[in-house]
């Protein structure tokens, strides 16, 4: 018999009765019932009852080892009298009795239970995150996560897809982000960077007559920690095609993503394909966001007209300005107490606003509220009709410049959604975000890249020439689901000619381009095909399928929201020689220094 285990912990049935086993995995809780001690064994695959009399000698071995230790167990396999079988084990309809126990490894107190649903805070779990990991729920999420890799892979191989790995050490690029650096110590005074994403890499993939290229590449990036972002490291599924259209790449990640949601997905309903396509300025306008949620069924409007030269002093003036009306329905909400929309109101103050005013339209279609009092009936009933509201329904607004009111109105939308209970659930809803602006304006009026440098115009090089820049869009796109940003992607830009005319007219000389993009620019010189890809990230994939609101479930060692890892102690100091090698001096901020 092997010498820790004839079988795992989720194997042995009633067909086993009588046979002699042996068992091996940790003490998940102890039962004393008097004359007998029940021993909940578990390993990575599940958990069997052993059970041991008080009158064997080993009762005591069992009796004084702590939960979490780990054991061997031979013993037999004893069907269950039917009183108590556990019908929501597949063990439970058997148990086994110890006649040899082996410890293993004690287990000193713990600093938190594996057994049980008590949550604690981020701080313990991190940092006993091994303790942590072996508890059901987050542990099927790491088993989650590997089977949805595996498939990745084996749905891209199926294509035609080469898996490449590209580098990890690599040269600082303005992905949008910061870069982690690396010292050399063969080079004093430079740096490699850990790749915010394979992207240059992929492209040249392409450039040197590879077709389809994928990996599950890791990435890395020096940002703030989200719900559904991970400082420091992320995983995405990342792909590129030569020769390929924008309809290209759907057709061959959408029935990857299809597949893989429904076949991980417990039965919840998934957007068949081809994925539907919104523009970026309709998204916007319909939804106030570029990364819409389509399980919130409620749609904005654009009621500027209506308000325009009205009563309504405070909208008409800023009308005359250059403000907008966006209206967001609220299905049902005439129903509700003056309570609802008084909580909205200082919800939308919370949020920067100066309210969020309304109009309820009664059960009878008369219509109600501060604004509606200064309103005429036609332009009251053009809002109604314009937002396709019904009695019973309500219209909150948001007045302002068009951006500043599509993103307020967007996450009005969100917020009087969540409040009315109108989300659907049980299904994953997604979407392609196309045409995206190529250049956008900031603050001072600078024009800058707004999505991806590395894009194509639509138009080429004669849009970059002849065009307003804030009116040219890119063959960019996004895959979202669920109001999750699950990847950017874009059909590049090959042509060095183009690239010089996109990058000057975001402010960045010809030298610039050559020294930051030198490598990819010059392969472009030698005969670059037209190609394009995208980089589903893995780490959202699997939180939606977990159906998790932070992403740190999903992750087996995540860093803290402050991107620390408080199980290894990183980052941490490092020894004066191992600066000396690398030619450099730490100089503190006046704060670390007090620290």
């Amino acid at each position: 018999m092997h010498p820790y285990r004839s079988h795992n912990c989720n194997a042995l049935r009633v067909s086993d009765a009588d046979a002699q086993i042996r068992l091996s995995g940790w003490i998940h809780r102890k039962r004393d019932h008097g004359n007998l001690l029940f021993v909940d064994l578990r390993d990575h695959y599940g958990i069997t009852q052993v059970v041991i009399d008080i009158s064997s000698p080993l009762f005591a071995v069992l009796e004084k080892s702590r939960a979490e230790s780990v054991i061997t167990v031979d013993g037999k396999v004893v069907k269950r009298t039917a009183e108590t079988i556990n019908p929501n084990l597949p063990t439970g309809e058997i148990e086994v009795y110890a006649s040899e126990i082996t410890v293993q490894s004690s287990a000193d107190v713990l600093p938190m239970p594996v057994f049980g649903d008590v949550e604690y805070g981020e701080e313990v779990r991190l940092r006993h995150r091994y303790l942590d990991l072996r508890r059901d729920s987050v542990h099927k999420n790491i088993v989650l996560r590997s089977q949805v890799i595996s498939a990745m892979r084996q749905k891209m191989t199926a294509q035609g897809f080469l898996e490449i790995q590209t580098p990890i050490l690599t040269a600082s690029s303005p992905e949008g982000a910061r870069d982690f650096l690396v010292p050399s110590r063969t080079h004093p005074g430079k740096f490699y960077a850990l790749p915010q994403a394979p992207q240059q890499f992929k492209q040249l993939l392409m450039v040197s007559g590879f077709d389809k290229y994928f990996q599950i590449a890791p990435c890395f990036r020096d940002e703030d920690a989200r719900a559904d972002r991970s400082p420091g490291e992320f995983y995405q599924l990342d792909f590129e095609m030569a020769f390929a259209t924008q309809e290209d790449v759907f057709a061959a990640i959408e029935p990857v993503l299809h597949e893989i949601f429904v076949e991980f997905g417990g039965g919840r309903t998934v957007t068949d394909y081809p994925f539907p396509r919104i523009p970026f300025d309709e998204s916007m306008a319909k939804y106030g966001s570029d990364k819409p949620d389509l399980r919130n069924p409620l749609v904005i409007s654009d009621v500027t007209e209506a308000f325009r030269g009205s009563n309504f002093g405070i909208f008409a003036k800023n009308i005359e300005t250059g403000s907008v009306v966006r209206a967001i329905p609220a299905t049902g909400a005439a129903g509700r107490p003056r309570s609802f929309f008084d909580k909205l109101n200082a919800w939308a103050r919370d949020e920067g606003a100066a309210g969020l005013g309304y109009i309820v339209y009664d059960e009878n279609g008369d219509a109600k509220g501060p604004i509606a009092k200064n309103l005429d009936a036609e332009r009251i009933a053009l809002i109604k009709e314009t937002t396709g509201v019904a009695n019973g329904d309500a219209v909150f607004f948001a007045c302002d410049k068009p951006l500043a009111a599509a993103k307020f109105a967007g996450k009005s939308r969100e917020k009087i959604c969540n409040d009315l209970g109108l989300r659907e659930e049980g299904m994953f809803k997604f979407c392609w975000i196309v045409d995206f602006p190529m250049f956008e304006e900031d603050d001072d009026g600078k024009i800058e890249f707004s999505h991806n440098p590395f894009s194509m115009p639509q138009g080429g090089l004669e849009s970059l020439e002849n065009m307003n820049p804030l009116d040219i869009k890119a063959w960019q796109y996004d895959i979202v689901c669920n109001g999750i940003e699950l990847s950017s992607g874009a059909i590049r830009n090959h042509r060095p000619d183009i690239m010089y005319k996109a990058f000057e007219i975001a402010g960045y000389g010809r030298d610039v381009v050559e020294d930051r993009f030198g490598g990819m620019l010059n392969a472009f010189k030698f005969g670059a095909p037209p190609h394009g890809g995208s980089a589903p990230g893995v780490d959202r994939i699997v939180m939606l399928l977990a159906d998790e609101p932070n992403i740190r479930e999903v992750i087996a060692f995540p860093l803290n929201q402050q991107a620390q890892d408080l199980m290894m102690n990183a980052p941490s100091m490092v020894d004066d020689r191992q600066l000396k090698e690398l030619h450099l001096r730490v100089q503190l901020p006046p704060k670390a220094k007090k620290d």
